[in-house]
Formats: structure tokens, C-alpha cells, sequence
């Protein structure tokens, strides 16, 4: 894989962010990944995380690449894709099978044959599996089981995270970024991508939530003993505090989002309630005068709306203040002031910003542009993918090396150009 040139393209709402990294060999003789390019343009034609206008879309990826391409100097074949949005879930899935060999010796087959099962059991119609993570096997009358190959056993059950997208949803999706002339490696689910990037094998194994605060969306994943055990997209995100912002003060929204970035806090306490600003120096037509402290307590309110749709999302797989790890926050929304803050007092548990990636780069701050952790994840679960001997990659804190994996990841890379009518 030396010198291959990676590429991860996160298709948001607001912006387009595409990151490239190229395979080295470090000092240690072993390959590893730099990130030699960024880049962040505005999204048309894409809301919620669903295309809303194919053209538009196309447009914004090729102005993407074109911009990469001149930064790093060569061209991009092919990318990982993220895929998110409110028609994504996760869904839990049973399988049962009986143990193929006369000596009851569990096999990999045996394994693949179980999470085949489930998928087939659970998948709906119009629906395509994006990702198979098993959470756990029984083999017998035995719970818990996290390999059951090699183990002894006539009945081999499995409980397996699905990660469904709307058919059509997928398909469009994958259309814009096809119409470039550019491959598709692999679709990946965008939270266990910025997953990948950010959150430790240990905040794994305690238990944490990612919380990927978006434009219009924002996406929830638990992991918990080293595995994801529940995902959700919540249709709220940073653009409607900005909305609210421009509905409180009769502006327009390149003036409530200036404001925003500059005075707001999700904690209006944090901000002097004698303040004053002057709506004309961030871009209104005429002299007005406002309260951060209004605009403040006007974000508080849809920061909590949100905070409090994630401690549902807790509440359904009673983790609610149960995860140790606490809960990490990324996405551009999250660079809002105030947000970790309000996170600790809602979710009732530990939080932080996102960490830099584990990735060297000279970009310094894109690793800690909390925005680009999904792209930069791409790039992170890519290099996994196709270094593992079994060409399978990690999936949501899984391991490289397991072998099911290599049926377990995107099940879409043979038929990816089928989509292009």
C-alpha cells in the first residue's frame, strides 16, 4: 500500500469536507497515514443528509475535488464515502443457525452463517444493509460470547447491530459522487467514521457516546465493551440555532450565523448581560443593537431540545448517566461555546470536545477542526480496510483481523456502478 493515496469524502448538509492521506512507511518500518489534503466547500443540492437535487450535489463534489486536486497535485480516483442522515438507522437483528461439522467445532463459516441469517431476517424491503456488527453470540445455553470459532456447540445464536439506508437514499447518494468520475471504496455510516477518528479502544470498552452535532442532523452512537450498541440520527442540528436566532431578532441568516459564531453561548450565564452589538457590523443593513445574552438564552433552549433527544436515545438502551467514558462531542456544531457544558448538565454525564485525530499531518488545524473528524475518519477506517489481510478493515471498533469481517463490512463495493442507470 505504500505511497496510496486514500481520500474520505463527508457529504454534510452545510459544507462538503474531503480529506486525502497519502500510505507511508514511519520509522518503525510500519506503514502508517498521513493527511496531506483538506478541503471544505459549501453543499448544494443536499438537506438532512438526503440529495435534494442531483445536480447541485454533483456540482458540489466536483468543486470539492477540483480544489484537493490542485492542493495535493494529483488526482483522486476513488473515496470512502460517509453516509448519514435521518434515513439511516440501526437496528438490532437475531439469528440462529446449528453448528455445521459432526465434531460440534464451531467454524468461520458457522459465523458468517448466523449474521447472514439475521440480516435476512431483519432486512425490509427498500432498505440496504450498510454495515453487520455482531454485538454478541450464544453458543448453546452460553451468553456472552464475543469468538465463538473454535468453541464446541450444536446451536450457534447471534444478536447483530444493523445499519440500514433507505434504498433510494443510497442510491442518489452515491450518484453525486459517481457522476465525477470517482469510485466508490466503501460507504460507511458517517458516526462510526468520525468514531474511528476520536474515540480511544479504551472510552470503547468503558462505555461513551459519540455525539456528531451536524448542520441539520445530528448523529448518536454508543459503544460500549469495545462494540457500537445503538446509533440514531436526531433531525436537529446547528442550522436551527441558527434559524431561531434570525426568527428572535428579525434578521437574516447570514447575520443570525455570523452572530452565532462570535457572541453566542448555549450557557447564557457565561455572557455579560450588559452587552450590547451592533447587528450592522455583522452585516445588516441597518444600526441595531442586541443582547448576547438574548441571543444566548435563544440557542440555550434548541441546545437542550437537542441534549435532551439524545438522553432519550440513552433512556431506550438504559445507559442514561451509565456510560463511564462520558460523551465526546464533534461536528461542526459542537465549535458552538457553551455546548460541552450543556451536554454535562443534560446528558448527566462526563463530556469533552473531540479530540485531534491520531494521525500525523502538517495540517495542524484541520486535526483539530472538530468539523472534518468524519472526513479524517474516512481516511482512518479506509487504511484499515484495505491493510488487513483479510481485506475486511475495522467496523465500529472491531478488529481488523477477525475474518468474518470481510462479509461483515459495505456489501456494496461489486455493485456500486449498478446504480448508475
Amino acid at each position: 500500500m505504500r505511497d496510496r493515496i486514500l481520500a474520505g469524502i463527508d457529504l454534510g448538509s452545510s459544507a462538503i469536507r474531503l480529506a486525502v492521506g497519502q500510505v507511508v512507511v514511519g520509522q518503525d518500518k510500519r506503514e502508517t497515514i498521513n493527511l496531506i489534503g483538506a478541503v471544505e466547500v459549501p453543499s448544494s443540492g443536499i438537506s438532512r443528509g438526503a440529495i435534494r437535487s442531483l445536480d447541485d450535489a454533483t456540482a458540489s463534489v466536483s468543486a470539492c475535488l477540483d480544489r484537493v486536486e490542485r492542493q495535493i497535485g494529483v488526482p483522486i480516483n476513488d473515496a470512502y464515502i460517509g453516509i448519514g442522515g435521518v434515513h439511516v438507522h440501526a437496528k438490532t437483528a437475531k439469528g440462529v443457525v446449528g453448528v455445521s461439522r459432526p465434531d460440534s467445532e464451531i467454524r468461520e463459516e458457522d459465523q458468517t452463517r448466523v449474521i447472514d441469517m439475521a440480516a435476512a431476517n431483519a432486512n425490509p424491503a427498500n432498505f440496504e444493509i450498510l454495515h453487520r456488527i455482531p454485538q454478541r453470540f450464544t453458543v448453546d445455553d452460553q451468553p456472552g460470547v464475543r469468538n465463538p470459532v473454535g468453541m464446541q456447540g450444536v446451536r450457534l445464536e447471534a444478536e447483530v447491530c444493523l445499519i440500514q439506508g433507505l434504498s433510494s437514499h443510497v442510491k442518489n447518494l452515491t450518484q453525486a459522487v459517481m457522476r465525477t468520475n470517482v469510485d466508490i471504496s466503501g460507504l460507511v455510516f458517517s458516526p462510526l467514521a468520525a468514531a474511528d477518528a476520536i474515540i480511544s479502544d479504551r472510552q470503547r470498552e468503558l462505555g461513551v457516546v459519540l455525539v456528531n452535532i451536524g448542520a441539520s442532523t445530528t448523529s448518536v452512537a454508543v459503544f460500549e465493551d469495545g462494540e457500537l450498541l445503538h446509533a440514531s440520527v436526531i433531525p436537529i442540528g446547528a442550522d436551527h440555532v441558527t434559524n431561531d436566532i434570525a426568527i428572535g431578532l428579525r434578521t437574516s441568516l447570514d447575520v443570525a450565523e455570523a452572530a452565532k459564531r462570535t457572541f453566542v453561548s448555549a450557557v447564557p450565564e457565561a455572557v455579560n448581560q450588559y452587552d450590547m452589538v451592533d447587528l450592522r457590523e455583522l452585516g445588516a443593513p441597518e444600526s441595531e443593537l442586541v443582547s448576547p445574552r438574548f441571543m444566548s438564552e435563544i440557542a440555550q433552549a434548541r441546545v437542550e431540545e437537542l441534549f435532551e433527544k439524545v438522553e432519550q436515545e440513552l433512556r431506550k438502551i438504559e445507559r442514561s448517566g451509565l456510560l463511564p467514558a462520558g460523551a465526546i462531542l464533534t461536528g461542526g456544531g459542537s465549535k458552538l461555546r457553551g455546548m460541552v457544558e450543556m451536554a454535562r448538565t443534560t446528558l448527566r454525564l462526563p463530556a469533552s470536545l473531540s479530540p485531534a485525530p491520531q494521525i500525523s499531518s502538517p495540517l495542524g488545524e484541520v486535526l483539530h477542526d472538530p468539523a472534518f473528524s468524519t472526513a479524517i475518519g474516512l481516511l482512518m477506517y479506509g487504511f484499515e480496510d484495505e491493510r488487513s489481510p483479510s481485506g475486511s478493515g475495522r467496523m465500529g471498533g472491531l478488529q481488523a483481523g477477525d475474518q468474518w469481517l470481510k462479509k461483515a463490512t459495505s456489501p456494496f463495493k461489486k455493485i456500486f456502478k449498478s446504480f448508475i442507470p
